[in-house]
C-alpha cells in the first residue's frame, strides 16, 4: 500500500470528528482538499520540485493525527480562526497551491488554524511570536496551518519556532498563506530547532500588493528531515521580496529548501540568498526558481546558493534558475559548493588558533552573512550565539523558545 492510501483511509474514519473540532472557513474547502490529495497523491521524485526529497518515504510509518487544543497568547493581532474578527473566506486557501500534494493534505487534515490580522496602517511594535511544540508518546503527525493578512499600510514582525521532544517520532505539515496588501511591511522568521526523529513540511505562500516588502527568514539550526518551500507572487508594482536562509546539517540530517519568485508587474525587486554548512553524512538541496512573466519590465532579481561540505560524505544538490520572458530586465543567479579553505586554517593555526576552534570561527564566519540580514537586533544577536553552539556541538536541543527575549 502506497503512503498516501493510508492517509485517504485516516480522513474517511476520522473526516466526522475533524469537522467538529474545526470551523465553517476551514470546512468548507476540507473536501476539495482531500478530493485533490486522492488524485494527485505525494509527489514523487519524478515531479520537479521535488526531486530531492522522497516524500513517501517520511510519511510511510503509521503517524496517528493529533487533535491537541490551539493555546495562543492573547494580542490584539492573533486568533484562532474560529474566533478571526474579519471575514478570511476570501483568503483562507487562496494563494495555497491545492494541487501539491503536501498542501493538499494539510488542509485536509488541519483542524485548527492561526489568523494573523494586522489592520490598516498599524505598525506593531513588538514582534508576533509563536512557539510550536511538537510533543507526544507516540508516532504523530501535527498539521498547522496559518493565515497571515496585512491590511494596507501596516507593518509587522513574525517569529515562528519550531521545537519538538526528543526520543519520539514526530511528522508536521504546515502551511502559511500571507497577504500583504498596497504599502505593508512583512519580516517573517522560521526557525527550526527539532531533533532527529522528526520530519517537518513547512509549505509558505504569499502574495504582495503594490509599494510592498516582505522578507522572509528559513533558518534550520538543528531537525532529521526537513523539507521548505517558499512560492512567492508579486502582484503589484514597485514591491520588493527578500528570502534568505541558512542551514546546518551533520549526521544523517536532509534539508531540502524550493522558492519560487514569480514576478507579474514591472518595477519589482526580489533578492535571494541561501547557505548551508554540511557535515557528517548529512544532504542538502536548494532549487530556487526567478520567472519574469512578459509584463514584467524592469525587474531587478539577484539569486545566491553559496554551499560548505565541511565532511567528504556530506552532499549538496543545487539548482538556481531564471526563467525570463521580458526583455528589459536585470537579473543574475549563482551557486559555489566548496570546502574548507585549507590556507585561512593553515594561517589561523600559524597564529595558536587550534584547528577544530579554528574550523568553527570559518563556518561561523560564512553563516554570518545571511544572520547579518536580520533587522531585529535580539533575535540576531541570539542566533549568533545558537549558531556558534551548534557548530561546537552543544546544541543538540532546544534550550528556549524565547529567542527574542
Amino acid at each position: 500500500m502506497k503512503s498516501e492510501q493510508q492517509y485517504i483511509e485516516l480522513y474517511k474514519e476520522v473526516s466526522t470528528l475533524i469537522k467538529q473540532k474545526s470551523c465553517k472557513v476551514m470546512n468548507d474547502v476540507r473536501d476539495e482538499a482531500f478530493a485533490m490529495f486522492e488524485k494527485v497523491g505525494f509527489p514523487s521524485r519524478k515531479v520537479e520540485r521535488y526531486k530531492y526529497t522522497d516524500v513517501d518515504a517520511n510519511f510511510a510509518p503509521n503517524y496517528g493525527v493529533s487533535f491537541s487544543p490551539l493555546t495562543l497568547t492573547p494580542s490584539p493581532y492573533i486568533f484562532k480562526m474560529s474566533e478571526a474578527p474579519v471575514d478570511i473566506n476570501e483568503y483562507y486557501a487562496k494563494v495555497a497551491d491545492l494541487s501539491d500534494g503536501i498542501t493538499a493534505l494539510n488542509t485536509t487534515l488541519a483542524h485548527d488554524g492561526i489568523f494573523i490580522h494586522v489592520p490598516k496602517n498599524t505598525r506593531v511594535e513588538d514582534p508576533i511570536q509563536i512557539d510550536n511544540w511538537l510533543r507526544g508518546n507516540v508516532a504523530t503527525m501535527m498539521n498547522r496551518r496559518i493565515l497571515v493578512v496585512l491590511e494596507q499600510g501596516a507593518e509587522a514582525t513574525i517569529i515562528i519556532n519550531d521545537h519538538a521532544e526528543e526520543k519520539q517520532r514526530f511528522l508536521s505539515t504546515q502551511v502559511i498563506e500571507i497577504v500583504a496588501k498596497d504599502n505593508s511591511r512583512l519580516d517573517m522568521y522560521e526557525i527550526e530547532e527539532t531533533t532527529n526523529l522528526c520530519s517537518r513540511f513547512s509549505n509558505v505562500y504569499i502574495k504582495e500588493g503594490r509599494d510592498c516588502s516582505v522578507k522572509h527568514n528559513s533558518i534550520t539550526l538543528f531537525n532529521g528531515q526537513t523539507r521548505n518551500l517558499c512560492d512567492v507572487y508579486m502582484q503589484g508594482e514597485n514591491s520588493e521580496v527578500t528570502l534568505n536562509g541558512c542551514a546546518i546539517g551533520d549526521g544523517n540530517q536532509r534539508i531540502d529548501n524550493n522558492t519560487l519568485i514569480d514576478h507579474k508587474v514591472p518595477n519589482c525587486v526580489s533578492n535571494e540568498l541561501y547557505k548551508y554548512v554540511l557535515d557528517g553524512k548529512s544532504v542538502g538541496a536548494f532549487a530556487g526558481k526567478i520567472l519574469v512573466e512578459k509584463d514584467a519590465q524592469k525587474t531587478s532579481s539577484q539569486e545566491t546558493n553559496a554551499n560548505l561540505c565541511a565532511s567528504t560524505d556530506a552532499h549538496m544538490y543545487t539548482q538556481p534558475m531564471l526563467e525570463i520572458y521580458a526583455d528589459d530586465v536585470k537579473c543574475a543567479h549563482g551557486s559555489t559548493v566548496g570546502v574548507m579553505d585549507e590556507a585561512a586554517l593553515f594561517y589561523m593555526r600559524q597564529r595558536g588558533v587550534r584547528e577544530d576552534e579554528a574550523r568553527m570561527l570559518l563556518k561561523n564566519a560564512f553563516m554570518g552573512q545571511v544572520i547579518d540580514q536580520i533587522r531585529l537586533q535580539p533575535l540576531r544577536d541570539r542566533l549568533f550565539v545558537k549558531i556558534e553552539k551548534r557548530f561546537r556541538g552543544e546544541l543538540d536541543k532546544c534550550e528556549d523558545c524565547r529567542l527574542c527575549k
